[in-house]
């Protein structure tokens, strides 16, 4: 079985193909599996990391707002999406894949369209539960749609053929949950509440600022917590600047780091995370059962984190902040009112955990096997 899988721009498409990718060899270890991508995104490094074939083809989106900046943006797109057909093809020629996969991004249109075209098996995977415009578009066109939750797969419009299964999360995010009291030994957390901060790998602006807000807070006031936050990559000066000017300090009950790269384990010793509502951020919140303060990304395509949000907060997984609401006050008094309130944060983590699919890949998997093997 030869497969071809595309997704790119955001970790929250990348991982979860991997994830996939991963699931494919471990059901059929004969299996040759390709991802196609852009060489400048972050897709490059995170597949060719995992030891996959990696195939190049350059695809940008469309910039909405007019400036000569984004015309010249605008034009390189019309000239990509020209030569995006025979790329596409001449991969299909190439590879001779027996499945084709979309995971998001710009990139799994021209992909995922060629296959189809070809008569190739194709499948698409929504991870939002507000869809992207190149899921909705590619929807009709493939044999199998899956969606992470049911707010999706009403929006994709191709009820015959979807599936909603979740998002798939890496296997070690439940590994190390099941871990939990001997990694928070391990770290000394005594009888501390475990905070866990952060924004992305490129750091937001605003959630560091309103962060060192609460951290001074929590020093000023020696609460006892234990405070983990990564800055992200643009916001390591921002942050040393707030401690000077807020008059906080790292220590025993701050840590904080550019960037988290043991997130499976930090998760299982937290007791409540501040984030982003990215969607593979809140399938491994759900997995590792965790209570959340989310805060969505206002500068994403139909301001899908947002509604990423709402599922958490309705289940009562959940606080949401808009970014328009967001202060340093209101993100105190929040978590203040959870701290207050004695087994909330307890409470919460068990309803997000009730919303985990755990099987998301196994569901995944059979379904794309089951359709390989279709004649």
């Amino acid at each position: 079985m030869r497969v071809l899988i595309a997704a790119g721009g955001t970790a929250g498409h990348i991982n979860p193909a991997l994830a996939i990718a991963g699931a494919l060899k471990s059901a059929d270890p004969s299996a040759e599996i390709h991802f196609a991508g852009r060489q400048e995104g972050m897709e490059y490094r995170l597949v060719t990391q995992a030891g996959y074939p990696f195939h190049h083809i350059e695809i940008t989106g469309f910039q909405r707002r007019l400036s000569l900046q984004n015309i010249r943006r605008n034009l390189i797109t019309l000239w990509n999406l020209a030569l995006a057909g025979p790329k596409a093809r001449a991969m299909m020629r190439q590879i001779e894949p027996d499945l084709v996969i979309g995971c998001g991004g710009y990139v799994s249109g021209p992909v995922v369209r060629c296959a189809a075209r070809m008569g190739i098996k194709t499948a698409i995977h929504e991870q939002n539960a507000f869809p992207g415009m190149t899921n909705k578009l590619l929807a009709p066109d493939v044999d199998l749609v899956f969606a992470a939750v049911n707010a999706a797969a009403q929006k994709l419009g191709a009820p015959d053929k979807t599936m909603v299964v979740g998002n798939p999360v890496r296997p070690e995010v439940f590994a190390q949950a099941a871990r939990r009291e001997e990694i928070r030994r391990k770290l000394g957390v005594g009888d501390r509440t475990v905070i866990l901060s952060f924004g992305g790998s490129l750091g937001a602006q605003r959630i560091n600022e309103v962060v060192a807000e609460l951290c001074a807070w929590e020093q000023k006031n020696h609460k006892p917590v234990l405070h983990l936050h990564a800055t992200g990559q643009y916001g390591v000066q921002l942050f040393a600047d707030l401690e000077k000017s807020l008059g906080f300090s790292r220590g025993e009950n701050l840590v904080v780091q550019e960037y988290i790269n043991n997130m499976p384990e930090l998760l299982a010793a937290a007791d409540l995370v501040i984030s982003r509502a990215g969607a593979l951020t809140l399938a491994e919140l759900e997995a590792a059962g965790r209570a959340a303060i989310l805060i969505p990304s206002p500068n994403v395509a139909e301001n899908h984190q947002y509604y990423n949000a709402l599922e958490l907060a309705r289940n009562g997984a959940a606080v949401v902040i808009e970014e328009k609401n967001l202060t340093g006050q209101e993100l105190i008094s929040t978590v203040e009112e959870l701290l207050s309130e004695q087994g909330k944060l307890e409470r919460m983590g068990q309803n997000a955990r009730s919303l985990s699919v755990d099987d998301s890949l196994d569901r995944i998997t059979n379904r794309l096997i089951s359709l390989v093997r279709q004649p």
